[in-house]
């Protein structure tokens, strides 16, 4: 059995308590470290190399949005999930921006929350592409069409299959669902998946959706 190395950063000792018990119920998740603001977490991530990190956004000394961007500057970066008391949140939405493959509200089932640890480590976003959508929606800005042109031009770069993968993901397919509705084995579709971040030059499946988003909003 493959173990899940967390790591837990949160300023509030209770949040971090609550959620060691939470994961260490489950035998294929183990808590490696905590840490009380992003700071120390990139110090904690160099040190116990954790696979994913429970990030809160709302730090006093750094922020989860620029500790997600830092992590995601590291050779071998965890995955990083961001926690949040709301769902609709502007920075919610800059954490995505930053890398971070999903975000959980503090007040998720501990189920759900294992679930998305789980998820995350195998590589896929734990964020509907319908919650990106109104999360963009909600906080448009007059930068939007400049993201409509920049995202137009990054995904002209590459191939139609590739775009065919792009979008499909866009749309919250998995990997055996965009391998269904292609015609593709599930192996194909990692490859194309891996050369996406790459050609991309994004961190997780929810950059590939937010551009798709960007460059048709409608």
């Amino acid at each position: 059995m493959v173990t899940v190395k967390v790591l837990l950063v949160d300023d509030d000792a209770l949040v971090r308590a609550g959620l060691r018990i939470i994961l260490s119920s489950a035998e294929d998740l183990e808590v490696v470290g905590e840490a009380d603001d992003g700071l120390r977490a990139l110090a904690a991530v160099r040190e116990h190399r954790p696979d994913v990190v429970l990030m809160d956004i709302r730090m006093a000394q750094m922020d989860g949005i620029t500790a997600t961007t830092a992590l995601r500057r590291l050779d071998a970066p965890p995955q990083v999930i961001v926690l949040t008391t709301f769902q609709a949140d502007e920075q919610v939405m800059g954490a995505l921006r930053a890398g971070a493959s999903g975000f959980l509200v503090k007040d998720t089932p501990p189920a759900e929350i294992i679930n998305a640890v789980r998820l995350v480590a195998a590589g896929d976003a734990i964020i509907s592409p319908s919650v990106t959508r109104t999360l963009l929606s909600h906080f448009g800005d007059a930068q939007a069409a400049e993201r409509r042109r920049a995202a137009g031009q990054r995904l002209a770069e590459l191939t139609d299959r590739e775009r065919e993968v792009a979008a499909a993901i866009g749309s919250g397919a998995s990997n055996a669902e965009v391998a269904a509705s292609l015609f593709m084995s599930e192996a194909t579709v990692k490859a194309h998946v891996s050369r996406l971040f790459t050609k991309l030059d994004v961190a997780s499946r929810v950059q590939i959706a937010i551009l798709v988003h960007d460059a048709d909003p409608s």
